[in-house]
């Protein structure tokens, strides 16, 4: 459906062992820029956000994507159409082209290429690097574009920089707001107020599990 929003959640509730991690949360995720979703420890943020991937289902509620049932699709197509970054990066063992063709196992070396410049990498430098040897900020650049090797509409990321210094994270804002501008939104948990205003252009407010506001933001 082109005109529905890119994400809706109706009267999602998802169970927790001690109490509700969502309950009841209707919103609605615009199908533009950077959405920052925030709250303290515990909020739900998290929840949220793998609920818009299959990686949580609602114990109560439906959540769209673009007027679909998320439920209803297929998981794995889903989740190239809906790439996430996760809070530590993960690689695999041999070399960082290696760790790009676990999404993409056709791409050819000037694929390989364009995915590590899109993601601020010199592919002379890392394409055939241990992806072992990978700083923090590095690998969660490589995963990035590991993440883009499927030509996501959608990318989802959960606290990417909480775990990177002021440079890889200042880099890795960069990269976000890249992706935003040349229209692939991007989900983005934060606890992270000075990142929030330098990145969001919408705002979702979690606390205990219930939505507690909405607002879109200027930039600037």
């Amino acid at each position: 459906m082109a005109d529905a929003p890119l994400f809706a959640f109706e009267h999602v509730s998802v169970d927790g062992a001690q109490r509700p991690r969502l309950q009841d949360v209707s919103i609605v995720v615009p199908g533009r820029g950077v959405t920052a979703i925030a709250g303290p420890s515990g909020a739900g943020k998290s929840t949220l956000l793998r609920c818009c991937n299959r990686l949580e289902a609602p114990s109560d509620g439906v959540v769209r994507y673009r007027g679909e049932d998320v439920a209803a699709r297929d998981p794995l197509l889903h989740r190239r159409e809906v790439g996430m970054v996760f809070q530590q990066p993960v690689v695999f063992p041999g070399t960082v082209a290696d760790n790009l063709r676990v999404a993409d196992p056709q791409a050819g070396r000037e694929r390989l290429a364009e995915l590590l410049r899109r993601a601020a990498l010199d592919p002379d430098v890392y394409l055939e690097r241990d992806a072992s040897t990978l700083s923090g900020g590095e690998a969660q650049r490589a995963c990035l574009a590991r993440t883009l090797a499927t030509d996501p509409k959608v990318v989802l990321a959960d606290e990417p920089t909480s775990a990177l210094d002021e440079t890889a994270t200042a880099e890795l804002e960069r990269l976000m707001r890249s992706l935003a501008d040349d229209g692939v939104p991007v989900l983005l948990v934060t606890h992270n107020e000075p990142q929030l205003q330098r990145l969001a252009d919408h705002v979702i407010r979690l606390d205990e599990g219930h939505l507690t506001s909405t607002a879109e933001r200027p930039r600037g």
